[in-house]
């Protein structure tokens, strides 16, 4: 029995229709001979899934694994060709790659830990920083350069559902009210960097709600109080009304005011939200899920290439930032069809140290580290089909 590369059953994965369609849709593949935007891409996700930093690591790797890209389609890359293609070939194609796979994610992801059915989201940007002699068009500070990579985590299966890159200047609170669709009945979790009442007040006629940290300066007065759990941590649960001239004006309806001491970190912490249904302790729980998008940003930028590129052009970092988060849902869809109980980290290692091994991805997904070494050499294996 034949059995690919692993890098080629993760490609099997790619809705290539869907792909195709937004090459065309953007000219990709116009007046290329051999290189199109499907090796392009097979290039660029073979270069995240092995952590290669440089055009000349890549085409140096594919060069010494020569027999085994027939099944890719692949023969050698050479580096102006790819360095040509990420500057010239427009970033949406990857940008839409990302969208179309996270539709297939959303379709199996587990549930969220919650009792509540609503949807939750935590929404937060992380800085990557550029250097500005390299980068001109990203300019940031008078002697820095940077991007801003904003992104919206479902709490349900723990992917980005929504991402967008801005300029480094690109305030968070300017970002979500200019990028972000409200969903009815979702909950969006926010920190104090988010705190605008007139923004709020659109979340709130939306027919959604926040979960936020009231800032210290905020002017309010008490209305109202609900009984709480002191053995839970809880200090108040108060219903409260705006009372400064500006904020009042742009948020004139209750909200409610939760205290909650963590005894882990030994902090006090005030949230404000417009759900008054939830139970004060799922409030505070809530807020501290929001800590997941953090985890997000920092597994992101540790284990994926989006802070050294393989271009200098804005186009080409951003087709490779986009690449990236597309690898990042391949593994996610690996670990939900699959119900992978291991860590997105382990699976990634096992992705890493045999993607152009002959092996059946369902085997490598009951491997461990260790255990590779033995298993890179044995006849082919069950290839495992989606």
């Amino acid at each position: 029995m034949h059995s690919n590369t692993i890098l080629q059953q993760l490609m099997t994965l790619i809705p290539r229709h869907q792909f195709e369609s937004a090459v065309s849709e953007y000219a990709g593949d116009r007046y290329v001979k051999t290189f199109t935007t499907w090796k392009q891409l097979t290039t660029l996700l073979y270069a995240q899934a092995s952590g290669k930093n440089s055009l000349r690591d890549i085409q140096t790797s594919l060069e010494t694994q020569g027999s085994k890209l027939y099944h890719l389609g692949l023969t050698t890359v050479k580096r102006s060709t790819l360095s040509d293609a990420n500057r010239d070939r427009d970033y949406q194609i990857m940008e839409k790659l990302f969208y179309h796979l996270l539709a297939r994610c959303q379709q199996i992801a587990p549930k969220h830990q919650f009792r509540f059915k609503n949807p939750a989201y935590a929404f937060d940007s992380s800085t990557i920083d550029l250097c500005l002699a390299l980068f001109p068009w990203a300019k940031f500070r008078q002697t820095k350069g940077a991007i801003k990579l904003h992104c919206q985590l479902d709490l349900r299966g723990q992917i980005p559902s929504f991402a967008t890159i801005t300029d480094g200047k690109c305030a968070d609170i300017r970002a979500a009210r200019l990028f972000l669709d409200l969903i009815p009945d979702s909950i969006y979790i926010l920190d104090r960097g988010y705190v605008d009442f007139k923004w709020f007040n659109l979340i709130d006629e939306s027919a959604a709600f926040f979960v936020t940290r009231a800032k210290d300066a905020m002017a309010y007065q008490i209305t109202g109080q609900q009984e709480i759990d002191l053995k839970k941590g809880l200090l108040f649960d108060r219903t409260i009304q705006l009372t400064g001239p500006l904020s009042q004006k742009k948020y004139d309806k209750p909200l409610r005011l939760v205290g909650f001491y963590d005894a882990e970190t030994k902090n006090t912490y005030h949230f404000l939200t417009n759900n008054f249904k939830l139970a004060a302790l799922t409030i505070a729980q809530l807020y501290k899920a929001r800590w997941h998008v953090e985890l997000f940003f920092k597994w992101i930028k540790q284990h994926l290439k989006i802070k050294t590129f393989l271009g200098t052009s804005k186009n080409a970092v951003m087709t490779q930032i986009w690449a990236a988060m597309s690898y990042y849902l391949l593994l996610a869809y690996i670990k939900f069809q699959t119900r992978f109980k291991q860590s997105l980290f382990l699976l990634h290692r096992l992705v890493q140290n045999t993607l152009l091994d002959r092996l059946g991805l369902v085997d490598l997904l009951h491997l461990t580290e260790k255990k590779l070494p033995m298993v890179r050499n044995m006849g082919p294996q069950l290839c495992f089909q989606f």
